[in-house]
Formats: C-alpha cells, sequence, structure tokens
C-alpha cells in the first residue's frame, strides 16, 4: 500500500437529507461552511438532495420532487413544438 496518499483529515460530519429532514453522522473528509447541532453537539454539515432514507430503491415508495420547475421550464420551451405537430395533422 502506498504512503500518504489518503487524507488525514477524517472528522464526524452530519449528513442532512433535505427531502425529508433526516440527519445521520459519519466520518468523512468533505469540506463544508455550515454546521449543525446534534444532540448539543456541533458537527460541520452536508446537505443531500437524496439519501437512503428518501430513494425510492430504498424506501419502495415512488416521489416526485420538482425542486427547480424543471418539467415546466420543459413544457414550456417545447410547447411550440407540439402545437406545430397538431396543425400539420
Amino acid at each position: 500500500m502506498k504512503k500518504d496518499i489518503h487524507p488525514e483529515n477524517y472528522r464526524i460530519v452530519a449528513f442532512k437529507d433535505m427531502s425529508n429532514d433526516e440527519v445521520f453522522l459519519t466520518k468523512s473528509t468533505a469540506e463544508t461552511k455550515e454546521t449543525l447541532e446534534v444532540e448539543g453537539v456541533e458537527y460541520p454539515l452536508v446537505k443531500l438532495e437524496i439519501s437512503r432514507t428518501s430513494h425510492p430503491f430504498y424506501t419502495g415508495k415512488a416521489k416526485f420532487l420538482d425542486t427547480a420547475g424543471r418539467i415546466d421550464k420543459f413544457k414550456n420551451k417545447y410547447k411550440k413544438f407540439a402545437k406545430e405537430e397538431k396543425k400539420e395533422e
């Protein structure tokens, strides 16, 4: 095994799933500027959009999340093409 290739700054970090506010603690080297207090102790915070607690594969539940309005943006962008197809028929 090569020496001095692994990071040395492992510490306990709080990961927060923003879709269901679930928080879990684990060791990580992830850099972050935010912190979160868990059970009276302050930890560096890493925000996640999806984790094992909200992913449909692990939960068995389909969940619709459109936080940025991507579907409406797509529909508006391509609306003009759909109308042209109807006129041609």
